[in-house]
């Protein structure tokens, strides 16, 4: 019962981070807009809160060792609430500045600690269960970008609203950690090679999610003649291709196997990325980001899953004791998670300065990087069966 419990706090966690996230980027050009932020401003100020974001992320790593995730995630969600109100509305560019960084910080922490509640649950449950997180997140996304479409007329302090959703989510019933000896985890060594193959993976994922998200409803307002309620499209379409994927991928890779689940998604979303820098109109443009959110849906979660496998395995044929294997779990995915930031750092702001006379180039890079994740796959195979062999971590 308290395992259900966690399981559906958790995926709130993870909706309430997309929520909040595309709320904020489908509204991008209207703070851009209101603030007189240039292509090159605004691709500064997104630098700024990722780089923040990664130092949140590496508060929650540190923190990780000797406290919940439980306790992370509910500080990271308040920091997160506080700053959306404040950049909403701000009444001067410097406040909205400040917000943006309180949001970037909260941010990092929010995205360590929901996947390491994640990873803890997927132990717990002996399967994977990590992609429909991911698609809950989705999920969200999905709300957040409607709430862009509803709004669009509004002002931007309209969406301040929003802030009031994680201060509610941060009450729930989140999974605690029995400690013990955590401070033994930090005495092992991680591999971290193998973790770090799967990272790049990631980074290539994040590179082009965060690019599309942030510069997608840009790229139909600049690009074409869109009118301007439907910019937010883009990342809808994407969302709702990535959601759908996700809710699947548990049963898709159980069926199909990781290794060419993620092949196929790289050339498909390869192939996404084609259409839409080669669209003629808008309404194409906003099918090839559905291509592109249908191709590398999983690849987030699994990446995920398989760094908690390799930081949690036995080492020399000794199991770690549960408190230990949980501690240690932990702190590796909150360091993990920084492959998340250059990922987004590479796709908010790479694409943002190459593209900036034209976004159609912009999208042209990542559309060949992400073919890098076909030699990659195989680094997510190794000890798949220890995700259900595991010893299990004790709950409190």
């Amino acid at each position: 019962m308290q395992n259900s419990r966690a399981r559906v706090a958790t995926a709130a966690g993870f909706g309430t981070q997309g929520l909040i996230l595309l709320s904020l980027t489908t509204r991008l050009p209207d703070f851009q807009d209101k603030w007189h932020l240039s292509d090159v401003d605004l691709s500064l100020v997104l630098l700024m809160m990722i780089l923040l974001a990664g130092v949140g992320s590496v508060v929650a790593e540190t923190l990780a060792k000797r406290r919940d995730s439980a306790l992370l995630l509910r500080i990271g969600l308040v920091v997160v609430g506080v700053s959306v109100a404040t950049l909403c509305l701000a009444p001067s560019s410097g406040v909205f500045v400040a917000g943006m960084a309180g949001y970037g910080v909260g941010l990092g922490m929010v995205d360590a600690s929901t996947n390491m509640q994640a990873v803890a649950l997927e132990h717990l449950y002996g399967r994977p269960i990590l992609p429909s997180f991911h698609g809950v997140w989705t999920l969200g996304g999905v709300i957040g970008a409607v709430i862009g479409l509803a709004t669009a007329d509004a002002s931007v302090g309209a969406i301040a609203f929003v802030g009031v959703i994680p201060l509610v989510v941060a009450c729930g019933p989140f999974l605690p950690r029995d400690h013990g000896a955590t401070e033994l985890a930090t005495e092992v060594a991680v591999p971290w090679r193998p973790i770090v193959l799967v990272g790049i993976a990631m980074v290539l994922f994040y590179m082009v999610d965060t690019g599309v998200q942030t510069w997608g409803p840009l790229f139909l307002d600049h690009t074409f003649t869109t009118p301007h309620r439907y910019v937010a499209l883009s990342a809808l379409a994407y969302l709702l291709a990535s959601g759908t994927v996700r809710i699947l991928g548990d049963q898709l890779v159980s069926r199909l196997g990781v290794v060419p689940v993620l092949r196929v998604g790289a050339v498909v979303g390869a192939a996404g990325l084609a259409v839409v820098v080669f669209s003629p109109a808008w309404p194409v443009a906003v099918a090839g980001f559905a291509i592109l959110g249908a191709g590398v849906a999983v690849v987030a979660p699994l990446s995920f899953s398989a760094a908690a496998r390799i930081a949690g395995a036995a080492e020399d044929g000794v199991e770690f004791e549960p408190a230990v294997r949980q501690a240690r779990v932990d702190a590796v995915i909150a360091r993990f998670n920084q492959f998340n930031y250059v990922g987004a750092l590479l796709g908010s702001v790479m694409t943002g300065l190459v593209g900036q006379d034209s976004l159609r180039i912009g999208f042209a890079v990542p559309m060949v990087l992400v073919l890098g994740i076909i030699p990659l796959a195989p680094a997510f195979a190794p000890r798949v069966a220890a995700a259900v062999s595991g010893p299990r971590p004790s709950v409190s």
